[in-house]
C-alpha cells in the first residue's frame, strides 16, 4: 500500500472514529464462503447447461459421439449454409459430405467476415451461467475466427461441462498463459432504453452440439 493511500484512509478512520474502524473489522471478518464444488448428476448438469443456452437464444443439439458427423450436417443444413470455415486442425471425423469446410490459414478479416460461419470446438462449458470457453488452439480457432463471423457452430463434449464456475476457473489453470474468450449465448447488448441487439461484438448466432 502507498504512503498517500494509507495517508488518506488514516484521516476517513480518524474523522469517522470508532464506528468506521468497527465496520473495517466486519468487513476484514464477512464470511467468504460459497459453493466451489458441484451437487448435480451428469444428466442434471447437462440439462441446467441445455436449459441456460436456451435462455440465450441458442438452438442446442444433443447427440452420442457416433453421430456428431450427422448432426453437424444436419445444423449446417437447417441453417441454409453451404460452407463453413474451421481451424486448422479440426478433426477431419467431425465433417460431413455436402459442405464446403475452409482451414484458416491466414485469412484477412474481410475474409473471414464474408464467411457464411465457423466451426470450432471448445476448451469447456460451464452449466449455471450456459458459458463455453475457448482457448484459441488446436481445434478451437483463433480469436477472431470465433469473434467476426455472424455464424458459430461450436461442438461441447459432456466431459467438458462443469457444474460451477469454481470449478471452471480451476480447470483453467490449465490454460495459464493462454488467451481466453468465454462465451454466453450470441453476442449481444441492450441500450439505454433496454432494446436487446444481436451481434454487436460477436457472433449473432450461436448454436452449439452437445456430445453425451
Amino acid at each position: 500500500m502507498s504512503a498517500a493511500r494509507e495517508h488518506i484512509l488514516k484521516r476517513i478512520r480518524d474523522a469517522n472514529g470508532s464506528q468506521s474502524a468497527s465496520r473495517e473489522s466486519e468487513y476484514q471478518c464477512a464470511s467468504r464462503e460459497y459453493r466451489i464444488a458441484g451437487q448435480l448428476d451428469l444428466k442434471a448438469r447437462l440439462d441446467l447447461f441445455v436449459d441456460r443456452l436456451h435462455d440465450y437464444g441458442s438452438v442446442v443439439y444433443r447427440c452420442a459421439e457416433a453421430t456428431l458427423t450427422e448432426t453437424i450436417g444436419a445444423a449446417i443444413l437447417k441453417r441454409g449454409k453451404s460452407a463453413l470455415l474451421i481451424p486448422p486442425d479440426l478433426p477431419n471425423a467431425w465433417l460431413p459430405d455436402g459442405v464446403q469446410f475452409h482451414p484458416d490459414r491466414d485469412s484477412t478479416y474481410r475474409e473471414i467476415d464474408a464467411s457464411e460461419g465457423v466451426l470450432t470446438g471448445c476448451a469447456l462449458a460451464i452449466a449455471t451461467t450456459g458459458t463455453i470457453v475457448l482457448r484459441h488452439t488446436s481445434g478451437e480457432g483463433r480469436r477472431a475466427l470465433t469473434l467476426i463471423p455472424d455464424y458459430h457452430l461450436c461442438v461441447v463434449f459432456a466431459s467438458q461441462v462443469t457444474e460451477t464456475v469454481p470449478e471452471a476457473i480451476q480447470e483453467m489453470g490449465r490454460f495459464a498463459g493462454v488467451p481466453l474468450t468465454t462465451v454466453s449465448g450470441p453476442s449481444a447488448t441492450s441500450d439505454i432504453e433496454m432494446t436487446r441487439i444481436q451481434g454487436v461484438h460477436g457472433p449473432r448466432i450461436l448454436d452449439v452440439i452437445l456430445v453425451e
